[in-house]
């Protein structure tokens, strides 16, 4: 497997990680972050500037989170930019800078604040789960850099 495999392997590591903890945890938890929804807004806004009507919301919630997979996927991919050496402070850069995106930027974007940003609680949630999922990715490029090489 090359670096690039492994690194597009841990990066799907650690974004299902995420995206399971986001689904799991806001089904009883009302302070948990809603990353579905930004997601849900964000693509409602782009067909909307495209002049098109938004398909219904479970369609939006489907595209939403498979687009938050893919994307995620990429981003926590990162984790291999050395070669594998700095895999988990990589991972935890990563997932902390994307946490503090996740809660920052969702208003000047125009999708609203309060997925990400209505709690302390709900901030806290967010920059920890991005973390979880970069160090997720981090320990994935480790463990798979152990068994193939």
């Amino acid at each position: 497997m090359n670096t690039l495999t492994r690194s597009f392997a841990s990066g799907l590591t650690g974004a299902l990680v995420l995206t399971v903890l986001h689904e799991s945890v806001r089904r009883f938890n009302g302070s948990a972050p809603r990353a579905d929804i930004l997601g849900m807004r964000a693509l409602a806004k782009g067909y909307r500037a495209a002049g098109e009507t938004p398909p219904a919301d479970d369609d939006l919630h489907t595209m939403a989170l498979g687009g938050d997979i893919l994307s995620n996927s990429l981003y926590y991919s990162l984790v291999g930019l050395d070669g594998g050496k700095h895999a988990l402070g990589l991972g935890a850069g990563l997932g902390a800078l994307a946490g503090a995106g996740a809660v920052v930027l969702p208003g000047p974007l125009g999708l609203g604040t309060a997925p990400t940003n209505r709690t302390a609680a709900t901030q806290a949630m967010t920059v920890a789960w991005y973390l979880v999922g970069g160090l997720v990715a981090g320990a994935a490029y480790k463990v798979l850099d152990t068994l193939i090489d």
